[in-house]
């Protein structure tokens, strides 16, 4: 364990839909705080879920009001009474304070260069003129590139990156997918890029005890579930259609998925013989590495457990409002790491019942492939070092204003 004497990171995690972004920051905190002793990781979060996790010693979070990223792609306040520019303004009052009050020498913001609605220019402002390394976190698939070029040139999003960031970390190996792909990216940006790897997952150390579950069993899981009840729908339909599909299914809705939907699901899957459904688990890494395969929708965090725990796996991803996930599902499906059915081809319970019955016995990632690296919490921990162990020339360039 290497020494970070009072050294204090501020991490941002907009969290408008579903869970990766909270928990992409908070496996990188507990990463950090057991390689450096004296490290403090504080996570802002807009999750409304945020506190149903564990964290470890010397990380914790500051809750930010909600705000929810509706189907169409819109924003809307959690509390429909309250206005979104009221909320969005609360918000970033909230992002400032915490940073003038923390004083972080480090912080990291996922994937949101800006934050959401621009909330972060005047705290990345300030962070500037106050020596702070700034750190823009990217997923190794940010979306299409046409939609996120044209979502970015609204705000001026490529220029403020040069302006403000010191350092570029892609979560995710630099041959799997360029996050800016279709950008004319300057090199002084392309420069300050470091691609880290996958964020390889561990079962957590926990004091208090874990769900148990027995037996051999596909997991499908949704991730935070929103958007999620047409895929277990598909699959339950599947289970129906065809008898000879017996292996043991356990079923994770996610814990945003509308209530409506949640009842109908509860009440379709009760009736399928070999289906167990639990809500949501705050420890998926135990329920993926027990189970035989998975199926899911291909978000960040899920395809790193894939590969962390080294399962077979079919992805039916989103497609709509982002291409993320179909894009990642495709790029995995290439290198031969996962099976995938594109929504519409998991609608036809004969196919996608053929697929499940196929699944167990397909090959796990680490028989086709050792291109997908999950070295990046380890690349992480050392760039952080780089920037903030005493005598750093990067720390000291950081001071002195430059990058």
């Amino acid at each position: 364990m290497r020494r970070l004497e009072h050294a204090r990171i501020l991490m941002y995690s907009h969290d408008t839909f579903g869970l990766g972004h909270l928990r992409r920051c908070r496996t990188i905190a507990h990463s950090l705080v057991e390689n450096y002793r004296g490290l403090s990781v504080l996570i802002i979060s807009g999750s409304t879920i945020a506190g149903a996790f564990d964290y470890r010693v010397r990380v914790d979070f500051v809750k930010i009001p909600s705000i929810i990223k509706l189907h169409n792609g819109e924003y809307t306040a959690l509390d429909r009474h309250t206005d979104l520019q009221e909320t969005l303004e609360m918000r970033q009052a909230i992002i400032r304070h915490t940073a003038e009050s923390f004083q972080p020498d480090m912080f990291i913001v996922d994937k949101e260069p800006l934050g959401l609605r621009g909330e972060l220019e005047e705290t990345l402002s300030y962070l500037k003129t106050h020596g702070t390394t700034l750190v823009l976190g990217l997923r190794e698939v940010m979306d299409a590139p046409n939609l996120l070029i044209a979502e970015w040139a609204k705000r001026d999003v490529l220029r403020k990156i040069g302006v403000f960031y010191d350092s570029i970390w892609v979560y995710g190996p630099e041959d799997f997918y360029d996050p800016l792909a279709g950008f004319d990216v300057p090199q002084t940006i392309r420069s300050r890029m470091n691609y880290v790897g996958f964020l390889q997952r561990y079962l957590p150390q926990a004091d208090v005890p874990m769900r148990e579950v027995t037996g051999n069993y596909i997991l499908a899981t949704t991730g935070g579930g929103g958007d999620g009840a047409d895929l277990i729908h598909n699959i339950f339909d599947a289970y129906r259609h065809d008898p000879t599909l017996t292996h043991r299914l356990l079923v994770v809705l996610g814990p945003f998925m509308p209530t409506r939907k949640r009842r109908k699901l509860l009440k379709k899957g009760s009736a399928l013989p070999n289906v167990e459904i639990i809500e949501f688990d705050n420890r998926m890494e135990n329920l993926i590495a027990g189970a035989r395969a998975v199926v899911g929708m291909g978000g960040y965090n899920t395809f790193c457990e894939i590969l962390s725990f080294d399962k077979p796996a079919l992805i039916v991803p989103r497609i709509t409002p982002r291409e993320e996930q179909l894009i990642r599902a495709k790029r995995a499906a290439e290198l031969g790491v996962i099976d995938m059915l594109r929504p519409e081809e998991a609608e036809d319970p004969a196919r996608l019942a053929q697929a499940l019955k196929a699944l167990p016995d397909r090959a796990p990632p680490s028989k086709v492939t050792s291109k997908l690296r999950l070295d990046g919490l380890e690349k992480i921990t050392d760039l952080v070092g780089e920037w903030l162990e005493p005598g750093s020339q990067k720390r000291l360039s950081v001071i002195e204003g430059g990058t």
